[in-house]
């Protein structure tokens, strides 16, 4: 009977040294690792917000560049065309990049018609603008490369005071057609 009860103290403390070690050792069962553990809940301000595209001018090299901007959707879901445009109006954030709508530049309307935005601007979008053909093709650009983002427009047509036959002071970019975006 002795052998009987040294062997059941055995498998006792067999049992309990295994316990512990099993603990110790930080063993989780199938359920605890098969869990989802989210790293972190996104927030109601983050699922607001998007990023869009302004195009300005690069200050030394006066290339035509992209400013991504973070800007939250509601603002997009009633006017997107007049608030990108307004963005482009106020100009970058980044200090190495410069505005190209002249100064004193209104938004008189803004309207789309088939996949073409028609911009109706002040007649300061012309009497202000510094001229030359790189600054009146970057100002041009700008809006184009800018609205052309959204998915529906395919082109934009530049109206001065409601007039389609305007023209930049030098004449050498005239208003009459649409622009479209350029491919590089």
């Amino acid at each position: 009977m002795n052998k009987k009860v040294i062997i059941i103290l055995v498998l006792i403390l067999i049992l309990v040294i295994g316990g512990i070690l099993y603990f110790k050792s930080g063993n989780k069962s199938k359920e605890e690792t098969d869990s989802y553990q989210p790293q972190e809940e996104i927030s109601d301000e983050q699922l607001r917000q998007t990023i869009v595209s302004l195009y300005f001018q690069n200050k030394s090299t006066k290339e035509l560049v992209p400013e991504g901007r973070l800007i939250d959707v509601k603002l997009l879901l009633n006017e997107p065309y007049k608030t990108l445009m307004q963005f482009l109006i106020d100009g970058p954030k980044n200090d190495k990049l410069e505005k190209v709508i002249p100064e004193g530049t209104v938004i008189q309307k803004i309207e789309l018609k088939k996949d073409i935005l028609y911009i109706d601007l002040s007649k300061e979008f012309i009497e202000n603008h510094q001229g030359g053909e790189q600054a009146e093709s970057n100002t041009i650009y700008a809006i184009v490369n800018t609205m052309t983002g959204l998915t529906e427009v395919n082109g934009i047509k530049i109206l001065i005071e409601g007039e389609a036959d305007k023209e930049f002071k030098d004449g050498k970019i005239k208003f009459n057609d649409a622009f479209v975006k350029l491919d590089k």
